[in-house]
């Protein structure tokens, strides 16, 4: 998780006589705060080489390879109307390897501001407003563009998964991140060229690119239950957290509230029937997996699930695995069994999961 530090914590060193305006807009004071929080990530060399910008503009950064190490924009990106091409600047100015720490208030960080501003009685309310204004809106294409005719793009709620896996798509990798004052600051590194993706997972309506039969690529169709750009930070997440029992990640805080009870009820999982009458998937089966995540598996457990097509009813409900080891054990279980009686083995499967669902009460995560 993120380290949380406050201008007067005494982990940061601050020169408590000054508080004149430097170059990059920002306090001296304020920056010696941020640079305390880099620290731990950064090295010292690198640390004294970072150039401070505060600019929506990435043309006018005045950046030197031969001087800097990488940039620390103070500028939040909840006021930059078009994030990506920023970044996709800023990645052309960057050579490989440099730092881009960038700062923003994030969507959890808002609510928790205008929550605390007022009494509960006006506090929710306005904060309901807040979102369906400056969350929704943006997000919705019949309203998009009134939106940022009106607002030019300017504090606009950003999850810190969706500002993530904005860098992540423009070319950086993530390092990590902390929170500042009230502010989270993300620290990246440029490892190689923008994606530039136009159609990342952003609607109500998720399409999203899995291992299919004979390792063939399926869109798999989902509502959604993440924020955008969640599928850029899944490497970022499973190096940091891990797996509980093979299946999902430790604190993903790419999750929404409400993607949470989605998920406990299958309602996200509704329109892979469309992929199922689309004969891509079958009723019961191994899930089907990103390509990050079959890239984790062992390669004769790879070979076993693209044997056969991926199914809507996972063994992971029939055998209710706790460890990493015990889920590709259950998974190679049942692909071993389908391979010899494949419609008994559905029909036993898919009753037993039935059973753990509705009597034990079996969920998923």
């Amino acid at each position: 998780m993120g380290l949380t530090i406050h201008r007067n914590s005494p982990t940061a060193r601050t020169d408590t006589h000054t508080g004149t305006r430097d170059s990059s807009g920002g306090s001296s004071i304020q920056n010696e705060t941020i640079k305390a929080a880099l620290e731990p990530i950064i090295d010292e060399e690198s640390l004294e080489k970072l150039h401070w910008i505060n600019d929506k503009d990435p043309e006018v950064l005045n950046y030197d390879p031969k001087v800097h190490s990488g940039i620390v924009n103070l500028q939040r990106i909840n006021d930059i109307q078009r994030i990506n091409k920023f970044f996709e600047g800023l990645n052309d100015h960057l050579p490989i390897g440099s730092y881009n720490v960038i700062c923003l208030e994030t969507k959890n960080q808002r609510k928790r501001r205008l929550l605390n501003r007022y009494p509960r009685i006006v506090s929710y309310p306005w904060y309901l407003g807040d979102f369906l204004v400056k969350r929704v809106l943006p997000k919705c294409q019949s309203t998009k563009r009134a939106y940022f005719w009106l607002t030019k793009g300017r504090n606009r709620v950003i999850s810190l998964t969706e500002a993530m896996g904005r860098l992540v798509s423009c070319g950086f990798e993530i390092i990590d991140y902390r929170r500042v004052d009230g502010l989270t600051y993300i620290i990246s590194r440029k490892r190689g060229a923008p994606v530039y993706d136009m159609s990342p997972t952003y609607g109500p309506l998720v399409k999203l690119t899995r291992i299919g039969y004979k390792q063939n690529r399926i869109a798999v169709y989902k509502i959604r239950t993440m924020h955008p750009y969640a599928e850029y930070i899944q490497e970022f997440l499973y190096e940091r957290h891990s797996t509980d029992n093979g299946d999902k990640i430790i604190n993903d805080f790419r999750i929404t509230s409400w993607g949470k009870w989605f998920r406990k009820l299958w309602i996200d999982e509704l329109p892979m029937l469309y992929n199922y009458l689309k004969q891509e998937l079958k009723i019961v089966g191994v899930r089907p997996l990103s390509a990050h995540k079959f890239s984790t598996y062992p390669e004769d457990l790879q070979k076993k699930r693209t044997e056969t097509k991926p199914g809507l009813v996972p063994p992971f409900y029939a055998d209710l695995p706790e460890t990493v080891e015990e889920f590709h054990a259950s998974e190679e279980k049942y692909l071993n069994a389908y391979q010899k009686k494949p419609i008994r083995t559905d029909i036993r499967y898919f009753f037993k999961a039935l059973y753990n669902i509705f009597i034990k009460g079996a969920r998923s995560k």
